[in-house]
């Protein structure tokens, strides 16, 4: 006689979403796998490899034995290039104890909430925002405040609005820029101002997520640690997945006032340990050595972000701005809403998203999974060829929207 065993799962993980990002690309895999012709625009991942040279210094630490434990926080040369990188490219002075490597940037964010939240505490989060963030917020017993901003603002926050969401409560400020799933990139100005609002008040901790540092189109990438009236409170978040196409080797790190540094090498030191000896090794060479590939990564993703620009601005209802960063169109959509097509009505953003996947076999991602009902990501890190055909069938399925 078989017996069923009881399944007991924690709250916390009940109540957890399930990455929007992670769930759509397995929808495209399963539609793939019956034998339909799937364009998947919606993982974050560049479409490039990672650079010869990159991929050289790995194998040269595999041969020289680099495969042993590493320390938690990293290894000192991968430290010194990255404490070399944030004065080269910041203007941020950093210790080396100062420095954390991680698993991916993913988990930098993690190690900070879970150092620095306590049950309760609440944590600003500038919206649209990085579908992980406020998941990992919760996870850390934090509550997320939104602090939203339309296509309208291009999607960026005012200082004026952070000020409005602090509260006795409030811990923390965490946002990304250049941003996912939006692609904009709040200037200097504009975070000076978001500076002087947290300065005002004590005990406010700034997470600045800059993972996307490389992929900025303006020129001129500012880092909110950088202003003097925050950076004893600022942690600044960075890796090497999107400015060196490195994804899978899992690298990320901060630069954070010391006492903050070592409480996340604590956090990290019980879940996971030190990050990859080798990886690391490659790491620091990626940082020191020729940067060319990826400034022409950079190049390359401006040129779809024009090109997707100007064809989803020929769809009608499709309204698009232009965004300044990472490789991501964040459309809105909202004209749609109410219109229906084949049974299939379409009552927001989700219903948006499965329309294109079934009908259109193009997946992109919900933009409620960032805390925009009224949009959905694409990202462009995709062959030309492929985004042309993408954006081709996008507009076919909305002109059967009636």
């Amino acid at each position: 006689m078989s017996t069923v065993s009881i399944q007991h799962l924690s709250q916390r993980i009940q109540q957890m979403e399930e990455s929007a990002t992670i769930r759509m690309a397995q929808m495209a895999r399963d539609l793939a796998a019956q034998g339909h012709d799937v364009i998947s625009l919606s993982l974050g991942e560049p479409d490039f490899d990672t650079p010869a040279h990159i991929k050289e210094a790995a194998k040269k630490a595999l041969d020289e034995g680099y495969t042993k434990y590493t320390p938690v926080p990293g290894l000192v040369e991968l430290r010194k290039a990255i404490q070399t990188k944030f004065k080269r490219d910041n203007g941020m002075d950093f210790g080396l104890n100062q420095i954390v490597v991680s698993n991916g940037a993913k988990q930098s964010i993690a190690n900070i909430c879970l150092a620095l939240l306590d049950e309760g505490d609440e944590v600003v989060i500038l919206a649209p925002y990085w579908v992980s963030y406020s998941e990992i917020v919760k996870l850390a017993g934090g509550v997320p405040v939104l602090v939203s901003a339309d296509i309208e603002q291009d999607y960026k926050a005012t200082a004026e609005q952070v000020a409005a969401a602090i509260t006795p409560r409030t811990r923390m400020l965490l946002f990304s820029s250049p941003c996912n799933p939006t692609g904009s990139v709040y200037l200097k100005e504009e975070l000076h101002a978001i500076a002087q609002v947290v300065a005002a008040h004590e005990g406010i901790y700034i997470v600045s997520d800059e993972i996307y540092e490389y992929i900025n189109f303006t020129g001129n990438h500012a880092s909110i640690g950088a202003f003097d009236e925050v950076k004893d409170r600022t942690i600044t978040v960075n890796g090497f997945s999107k400015g060196f196409a490195m994804t899978g080797w899992r690298l990320g790190y901060i630069g954070a006032p010391e006492w903050i540094a070592d409480a996340c090498s604590k956090v990290q030191g019980q879940f996971t340990s030190g990050a990859t000896s080798f990886g690391q090794k490659a790491a620091a060479h990626a940082l020191l050595s020729d940067m060319s590939p990826t400034y022409e990564m950079q190049a390359a993703f401006r040129q779809r972000r024009d090109m997707v620009i100007e064809l989803l601005s020929q769809i009608p209802g499709m309204k698009v701005n232009k965004p300044q960063g990472a490789f991501y169109i964040f459309p809105d959509i909202s004209s749609y809403f109410g219109k229906s097509a084949a049974d299939k009505v379409i009552n927001n953003a989700d219903d948006f998203c499965e329309y294109l996947l079934h009908s259109a076999h193009v997946a992109v991602v919900t933009g409620s999974a960032f805390g925009a009902d009224n949009c959905y990501r694409i990202s462009y890190a995709a062959s030309e060829k492929e985004l042309r055909e993408a954006i081709r069938r996008i507009a076919e399925a909305v002109n059967k929207l009636q």
